[in-house]
């Protein structure tokens, strides 16, 4: 039979099988084959093939299915990659304009392990009912001038959710971020029927609390309101912890400007080729775009500390 992971950890997993039962599954053998070692063999969205068990609701896990794709970050405890989702139609990726603070260079680094992963990613500002400094504002737009689809929603208020649930309707999606910035919130607000645990911020250190301690793939049913009434309306959120720390994992510093949209389409065409570091060089076509304002500053220098972040390997919270 087959089935969706739904989450689980520990070599026990919540697989909801075709027939529509979830039954709770170990993996025989205990190991799964695969091409490399990750810190997690399974994550939410994975379909596998399993063995029934002998009690009900039971079973094991003897197949993975080939992956669409996978969102996944380095983890650096585990010195290993980490699964978060997989077979996705969206990375959703969150902020907020304050508590926790605004940290584009994180949104960044997950727009590229998604851009990596062929996911399209989608940028979500929630506590948008909180003052949004020219900064935070600025950032906003440059994405959205780069095709970043962006919402600003409250999940306290419900400004911006109707748009948001629209996008979502119908597509497997991925929610990450920092702890603290309201993914469980939001999802909260999207379905009425579910109520996952909120946590408060850390007033010294303006950071979140691991309320999600683990993945786990929800089945939404889109609150109507949101909607113009539609109540069949469906959304597959696979919700995961809070991160810290996100680091790019397998993207070499070389392959790092192919997943800055703006850059992209100017590499090879300086006058030292594919040997230019866009650093200094004349004739870089990356420093002239800069120069004339066609690529930010903020994404120049953006691109410039995650490259150093990769060939240093000291990454920033």
């Amino acid at each position: 039979m087959r089935g969706t992971l739904i989450g689980g950890s520990n070599n026990v997993f919540s697989v909801e099988c075709d027939d529509g039962t979830i039954r709770q599954c170990s993996i025989k053998g205990k190991k799964l084959k695969s091409d490399k070692r990750y810190y997690n063999p399974l994550a939410p969205g994975d379909v596998l093939e399993i063995d029934t068990g002998m009690q009900c609701g039971t079973g094991q896990i003897t197949a993975l299915l080939p992956r669409k794709n996978v969102f996944e970050r380095w983890n650096v405890k585990g010195r290993a990659p980490q699964l978060l989702a997989a077979n996705l139609d969206y990375a959703v990726c969150f902020t907020t304009p304050d508590f926790p603070p605004f940290r584009p260079r994180f949104v960044d680094r997950m727009l590229v392990q998604a851009e990596a992963s062929k996911i399209e990613p989608l940028i979500v500002c929630n506590k948008c009912d909180l003052e949004f400094s020219s900064d935070t504002d600025e950032m906003l737009s440059i994405w959205e001038e780069l095709g970043y689809k962006v919402f600003r929603v409250s999940a306290k208020t419900g400004e911006g959710l109707a748009q948001l649930a629209r996008s979502l309707n119908g597509k497997k999606s991925v929610f990450t971020g920092q702890s603290g910035v309201g993914k469980s919130s939001v999802i909260n607000a999207l379905d009425l029927n579910v109520c996952l645990r909120t946590g408060s911020l850390s007033q010294k250190y303006e950071r979140g609390t691991h309320t999600t301690t683990r993945g786990t793939l929800y089945h939404l049913q889109i609150n109507p309101e949101l909607l113009d009434g539609t109540s069949d309306a469906v959304a597959d959120i696979i919700d995961t912890p809070g991160i810290r720390r996100f680091v790019l994992n397998e993207i070499p510093s070389g392959d790092l400007i192919y997943y800055f949209r703006e850059m992209e389409p100017l590499v090879g065409t300086c006058s030292f080729g594919l040997s230019c570091s866009h650093s200094h060089e004349a004739g870089c076509k990356i420093l002239e775009a800069t120069y004339a304002g066609v690529i930010t500053e903020q994404r120049y220098e953006s691109w410039q500390r995650i490259k150093n972040e990769i060939e240093t390997g000291s990454w920033e919270d």
